[in-house]
């Protein structure tokens, strides 16, 4: 995983991993809102951000509004934005989709993180202003991201490209039987055509004897059915009838169905889960970039 620390990465973490992987870490701050950006990370992108939505705060302000309080809550899971009273979700980032965090080094109250948006794909910044605990939030979102990854690899990340080569073969096996099912219709076709180019070549008022039927390759087809009339019977009574293959097949002794390899694994990781995990291992490799930076330039900005 490519991540870049930065000044951070001679501090220590500041939190448990039982307290970011049982519960979360809580903090209160003020929602100065989100914008889409065009990359994923940069100091310059994340600035940009800030002070365009710094400016329309202070439009807002102007105006009589006020800007909204949430209350952050930070864990392996992902970054949730509430509203403080009603708890209601207001935004959800996943740990994996966040490719950026930042804090101000001159004003400590000000961070902002780059989230890829789950349903459009767009990168978003978010900011947020804090009471004097930016660097801290900051450094929390990395830890969780930290501990978010080592759990994912723990958890069968690494198998992801062996179950990516498993589904294939399962496919390839699914191809195979449909294009042996086309070949048994059409070599049947073939019987069915000389069968009939027989009968039209014989000559007219002639009985020929009745043989077993042959396939292209004179070879009798192997029958169950036929092979079972040619068993003497005992005592006047007919044997038990032999149950069918497919019958074998479907169960064992115990009416169980047998292990399938195959089938076991599409059932364990259909489509849609494996998606979910070629995201994750895609957002996790990605990494997440922690960096201190000066979003305030101007002396306006420094009384936000």
């Amino acid at each position: 995983m490519n991540r870049a620390f930065n000044r951070k990465k001679d501090k220590t973490w500041m939190h448990t991993p039982e307290a970011l992987s049982k519960h979360y870490i809580p903090y209160n701050a003020k929602f100065l809102g989100s914008t889409e950006v065009e990359q994923p990370k940069g100091t310059e992108v994340v600035r940009d951000a800030v002070r365009k939505l710094k400016f329309a705060r202070h439009i807002k302000k102007s105006e009589g509004q006020k800007i909204p309080k949430v209350e952050l809550q930070i864990s392996i899971y992902g970054v949730k934005i509430l509203e403080p009273k009603t708890k209601e979700v207001q935004h959800n980032c996943q740990l994996h989709r966040i490719s950026f965090c930042a804090d101000d080094k001159t004003d400590k109250r000000i961070f902002t993180f780059i989230c890829k948006d789950s349903e459009s794909n767009k990168h978003l910044c978010y900011v947020f202003d804090s009471e004097k605990c930016a660097e801290e939030i900051t450094l929390t979102i990395g830890q969780a991201f930290d501990l978010a990854y080592r759990k994912f690899l723990e958890s069968g990340g690494k198998d992801v490209e062996t179950r990516k080569q498993i589904a294939g073969l399962q496919k390839r096996i699914q191809d195979l039987e449909t294009e042996n099912m086309e070949l048994k219709n059409k070599v049947q076709d073939l019987e069915n055509q000389l069968r009939i180019t027989q009968v039209s070549t014989s000559p007219a008022g002639s009985i020929t004897p009745k043989s077993p039927s042959t396939d292209i390759f004179d070879m009798i087809p192997f029958s169950p059915v036929s092979h079972q009339s040619s068993i003497p019977t005992h005592n006047g009574t007919q044997p038990p009838p032999v149950p069918s293959r497919s019958a074998e097949i479907k169960r064992d002794l115990f009416g169980a169905e047998p292990f399938d390899p195959f089938n076991c694994g599409a059932g364990d990781f259909p489509p849609d889960i494996q998606s979910k995990l070629d995201e994750m291992q895609e957002g996790f490799k990605m990494g997440l970039t922690l960096e201190g930076t000066v979003f305030c330039l101007d002396p306006v900005d420094s009384r936000c």
